[in-house]
């Protein structure tokens, strides 16, 4: 099945310009192509004109064409496109019909009529592919992250499409499940030699296993159709602000020119010994210095238990300390119990065992707006949030609720805007802004109250590179200068491994880990245990020969932490 768009343009019929421009494009038959790009660069435009939503379900107006097989996509039905292109979305929960994963996997099969025994025949079949079949009675909305892709992916499946399409398949899985998701589709692309095209931000975690090419995108115009080699080799990642791998990053922070034939895209074919003397030279001359918090505590969590359904504990004497200035992440999986910390802390849940400390005081006795007077809690989808039309409103809301007098009120806010960078749409709807924006705006509401804790969920879910990159210096910048103590919660390594120095590792209810960011991040088997997954830093100085691989990985972070 090849896929060819030729001068091929589209423009929303709500917006003034095209969001994609004069794109040529050809994709084989049997290609595995991976298609990154900023936020608003037009690669999911892309998807949805190949899977058919453009023009069927979303209106626009189109000049060029695109092809499936030679047949031209205006003049098919959106039957015809989703009976060739199967889309996986990243949002599994929105792609579930079916009360069971068979009754889900079964829905093409029973639209088509297919009778009972040959579809249940089939439903067997896709489901032992995707290591389902022991499965197929439990509800998909149960599933974890990982098994829910699974189940979306074998519903596209069974319909025997020619062209996979997935829409960042990576964005809401943990490290562990984000690596098993590539590793499936790697394995049905070599099994069913089906055309593979991926969307996705997270270029690294895509590469665990190989492509055929790279489609780099940037304001609606392809502006790099390569091999991943050549795109690596080249500076094109770091000019339009697609992360690079982490290990390409410290060959880079050690002064090594990379050059495609180096085979830079895979380390496991990567010509290391051609850079271990200057590597080797840059690790042994660096002052690495261990970060000390000698400040007092700030908040306490001790002994700390809890149950939603008071059978099975989602936290079990979960204990750690958080002092006066420090920057912590709290890192795990999906539904290890992170997310129920911070609903214990702002007193929405109240703990089954343990106390919570703030400066000293039991939290026990405080009510959920005496809380939020020294702790700041910025949620990760900004639109569970926001409760304004417009942003001075909604930053000023708290202010307004305190009952600070209305002069003080502008004073604040007109300040606190300017240090978020957001003056400029101080008189703006917050529709009209990104989800990077108004996850901006939700922290200015929370930082004009001036908290003494900051605690950001998932800070960067649904970010590029670029936004991450300028919203987390943002974030460091309030830590360091306004002394504001920080707690990040994550599944992101990288994030946690950049900005923060000190991580506490919760898996299956309970606490593994509490010590400084390279440390953990030396340890497999502890990584392993939170399902997460060793950097490639530490492969690359694993490869090295490197025994203390956590003073490698405090070299890396003390480098970063300079050049930013």
């Amino acid at each position: 099945m090849t896929i060819k768009f030729s001068d091929f343009s589209f423009k929303y019929w709500a917006l003034e310009k095209p969001t994609l421009k004069n794109i040529n494009l050809t994709i084989e038959k049997g290609e595995k192509v991976v298609i990154i790009g900023p936020s608003g660069s037009g690669k999911s435009t892309l998807g949805q004109c190949l899977n058919g939503l453009i023009p069927f379900s979303v209106k626009g107006d189109i000049s060029g064409t695109l092809t499936l097989n030679g047949n031209d996509t205006q003049k098919m039905d959106l039957h015809q496109c989703t009976n060739q292109v199967g889309t996986v979305l990243q949002d599994t929960d929105g792609q579930f019909v079916g009360l069971s994963i068979g009754e889900d996997i079964a829905f093409a099969l029973e639209n088509q009529m297919v009778a009972p025994g040959p579809m249940h025949d089939v439903v067997k079949h896709t489901a032992a592919m995707l290591a389902l079949e022991d499965m197929l009675h439990l509800s998909p909305f149960d599933l974890s992250g990982g098994q829910k892709q699974r189940v979306s992916l074998a519903g596209v499946m069974v319909d025997d499409v020619d062209i996979l399409l997935f829409d960042e398949p990576l964005a809401s899985l943990d490290p562990k499940t984000g690596k098993s998701t590539i590793e499936i589709i790697d394995k049905l692309h070599k099994e069913t030699e089906k055309t593979v095209v991926i969307i996705e931000h997270r270029l690294e975690d895509v590469l665990h296993r190989p492509v055929d090419r790279i489609i780099l995108m940037e304001r609606g115009e392809i502006v790099a159709n390569m091999t991943p080699d050549e795109l690596l080799a080249s500076p094109l990642l770091a000019k339009h602000g697609i992360r690079e791998p982490l290990y390409l990053s410290a060959l880079k922070a050690a002064g090594c020119e990379i050059n495609q034939s180096d085979k830079p895209a895979y380390l496991s074919q990567f010509c290391l010994d051609k850079f271990k003397p200057q590597l080797m030279s840059w690790f042994h001359q660096s002052d690495i210095t261990l970060p000390s918090y000698d400040s007092a505590p700030l908040l306490e969590v001790k002994n700390l238990s809890y149950s939603y359904d008071g059978q099975r504990n989602t936290l079990e004497d979960v204990s750690f300390t958080v002092h006066k200035g420090e920057f912590v992440s709290i890192l795990g999986k999906n539904g290890s119990g992170k997310s129920t910390i911070t609903r214990l802390i702002m007193g929405v849940l109240e703990p089954d065992q343990g106390q919570i400390l703030f400066d000293g005081k039991n939290m026990a006795d405080t009510t959920i707006f005496e809380r939020s007077q020294q702790i700041g809690i910025v949620l990760q989808n900004p639109n569970h949030m926001i409760s304004h039309h417009m942003i001075f409103d909604e930053v000023a809301s708290g202010l307004r609720n305190r009952g600070v007098p209305e002069a003080e009120v502008e004073e604040k806010v007109h300040a606190t805007l300017k240090l978020c960078g957001l003056s400029r749409y101080r008189h703006w709807p917050i529709d009209a802004l990104s989800y990077g924006q108004k996850k901006r705006v939700t922290i200015a509401t929370i930082l004009v109250l001036e908290p003494e804790l900051l605690i950001l969920d998932e800070p960067t879910a649904g970010q590029d590179y670029h936004h991450y990159t300028v919203m987390m210096d943002f974030i460091r910048e309030l830590n360091e200068k306004l002394g504001i103590t920080i707690v990040i919660i994550s599944h992101d390594m990288h994030l946690v491994l950049e900005y923060t120095s000190r991580a506490v590792v919760i898996a299956d209810s309970k606490l593994l880990a509490d010590s400084s960011v390279n440390n953990i991040f030396s340890q497999p088997a502890l990584l392993e245990e939170a399902n997460l997954t060793v950097t490639s830093l530490y492969t690359l100085a694993e490869a090295l020969g490197i025994e203390r691989i956590d003073n490698f990985i405090r070299c890396f972070i003390q480098h970063e932490a300079q050049v930013k």
